[in-house]
């Protein structure tokens, strides 16, 4: 259970996130969507601990994690893993080589880096990509890869942050499907941030509507999308 206690997170004079609480069950996919300039991006930062929330707590499980500083911090955040929607690639390396870098930098042997390479490339069905430079990769591909690296160290949690915005439909519904699969198979939280209903609608078990900073609404998919209690949902039910 990650459980979020009265967040709020403040960039100069404009405050994204004000005194947002949420309990996120454990190996569930759960939305958190909202406008541009909602505050979902922002709250991901706060939960995810690559940025200290201004006030508030965050709790993983019994654990509570957002005071976490130094090495319990680089551990904490090594179970997490993260996709981006401009995938965040390098692009001077191979698919593999994307794929190995957060066990190099924590500082796996290296024949244990080319064995969980292989392993990621084949779950995420390009094995045969494994020489492949990011230029010779599709979206899809690539959004791949970037799935793969996020799982590289067995994460208990996967942030995504508009993963599938820069994606057609088509290959937007394969990554989809892709996630729903691995949360069945490695048994792990999918936190999804978006702006789309219709990838909420395909994907998650219960959302967050966020407005303004605010959570406005909260409420399984079908309760939401069948009864929006608030402007807020409905406006983005009918974007």
């Amino acid at each position: 259970m990650i459980v979020l206690k009265n967040i709020s997170k403040s960039y100069g004079e404009v405050q994204a996130v004000r005194q947002v609480s949420l309990s996120i069950p454990p190996g569930s996919i759960y939305g958190i969507i909202g406008r541009s300039g909602a505050g979902k991006s922002s709250l991901l930062r706060s939960m995810s601990l690559l940025e200290v929330p201004d006030s508030g707590e965050v709790h993983y499980g019994e654990e509570r994690v957002d005071t976490l500083r130094g090495l319990a911090l680089l551990e904490r955040r090594r179970r997490m893993g993260m996709i981006f929607q401009n995938f965040n690639l390098l692009g001077s390396r191979t698919a593999a080589g994307n794929i190995a870098y957060p066990l190099e930098i924590a500082g796996h042997k290296r024949k244990d880096i080319d064995r969980r390479v292989d392993e990621l490339l084949e779950l995420v069905d390009i094995g045969d990509k494994k020489k492949a430079r990011m230029r010779e990769l599709s979206g899809g591909q690539k959004q791949r890869v970037a799935i793969a690296r996020a799982l590289a160290a067995n994460p208990e949690v996967l942030f995504c942050d508009e993963a599938t915005s820069s994606l057609d439909p088509q290959t937007t519904r394969a990554i989809l499907a892709l996630i729903r699969d691995l949360k069945e198979r490695l048994n792990i939280t999918v936190i999804l941030i978006t702006h789309q209903m219709q990838v909420i609608q395909e994907i998650c078990q219960e959302v967050a509507v966020m407005d303004q900073g605010l959570i406005a609404e909260t409420g399984t998919v079908e309760s939401i999308f069948s009864s929006p209690k608030t402007a807020a949902a409905r406006e983005l039910l009918h974007a």
